[in-house]
């Protein structure tokens, strides 16, 4: 019993050759585990100790949370966040933060209102309840590669908005300096270069500040116009 519940520890009977098939495997991701700041949002019972002394066998650093609270300790890297049908008002707003903790759900009860409460979480993996000191390893490391994989997905859609709508914001400038200088669309963008060059800004910068000027302008001419009438 003590063998299922060791990770990290191969047993001492165990031959060499097999020990050693895979020494370089999971020795980063358990690193990694051990530098985690783990919390532990489950009542005091069974499953919540159990949880909490596999982890520290690990060699996490946890702490223990209960009831869920709005505030989490500073540097908290996973969260394992039990779901339960009278706490399902709840409304936790780091579990929506950009940067929220890797979110592991653990349930004791199964129906479509738990399954809805659990996807609104927004969470990386399930711990059914009763826990079980097997799985619970990799349950940890697959959450975590989901949560950083997503993040960085996630980062990556952001930089290519900002750089499809830095794109639009040239394009625009371009039409509006081609219309009131009487250029070509190339001529266009070296006045906005040079331009950008000359204040040490961006192209993108300099663009937006020209589309601006030209709707503040285009407003002053429709008042002038109205007024005139």
């Amino acid at each position: 019993m003590a063998n299922s519940s060791s990770y990290g520890d191969e047993p001492a009977n165990k031959p060499l050759r097999a020990r050693n098939r895979f020494p370089h495997a999971t020795s980063p991701q358990l690193k990694e585990l051990r530098q985690l700041t783990m919390v532990v949002m489950h009542p005091d019972d069974s499953d919540g100790r159990l949880l909490t002394q596999q982890l520290q066998r690990i060699g996490c650093s946890v702490q223990t949370i209960w009831p869920p609270t709005q505030n989490l300790p500073s540097g908290t890297d996973l969260v394992f966040l039990a779901v339960q049908p009278d706490l399902l008002h709840l409304r936790l707003d780091w579990v929506c933060e950009e940067e929220a903790p890797t979110i592991i759900a653990v349930v004791n009860y199964e129906n479509p209102t738990i399954v809805s409460a659990v996807l609104d979480l927004n969470i990386q993996a399930i711990l059914p309840s009763p826990i079980r000191s097997f799985g619970l390893l990799s349950t940890v490391v697959l959450a975590r590669k989901y949560h950083k994989e997503l993040r960085q997905q996630r980062r990556l859609i952001s930089k290519l908005q900002t750089k499809l709508l830095g794109q639009r914001h040239v394009a625009q400038a371009k039409t509006i300096l081609m219309r009131t200088h009487q250029v070509s669309e190339d001529q266009a963008y070296d006045l906005i270069r040079e331009q950008a060059m000359n204040k040490r800004s961006t192209i993108e910068d300099i663009s937006i500040a020209i589309v601006n000027a030209s709707e503040v302008l285009s407003l002053g001419q429709k008042g002038s116009s109205l007024l005139g009438n």
